[in-house]
């Protein structure tokens, strides 16, 4: 069974460079967290604008449909 000292460091890679957590200071490895919780932030984010523009355009061609029979009834009724 491996011993803990042997299991690996865990790597973190900061423009194109590869540091080893363990060798960060502790405000180092804040500021890695902040930067990592933020990226997470960013991609929900990100997930959610998609979701949400996607409903609109859903939205918004119900409507163009909606208003397009309208004016199809109109135009017939005055025929």
């Amino acid at each position: 069974m491996p011993d803990k000292k042997e299991k690996e460091s865990q790597v973190v890679v900061i423009n194109d460079v590869e540091y080893k957590v363990d060798d960060l200071t502790e405000q180092q490895v804040m500021l890695v967290n902040h930067v990592a919780d933020l990226d997470r932030k960013l991609a929900s984010s990100q997930f959610n604008l998609d979701q949400l523009q996607g409903g609109r355009e859903f939205f918004m061609k119900k409507l163009e449909l909606e208003l397009e029979e309208d004016e199809e009834v109109a135009t017939v009724e005055s025929d």
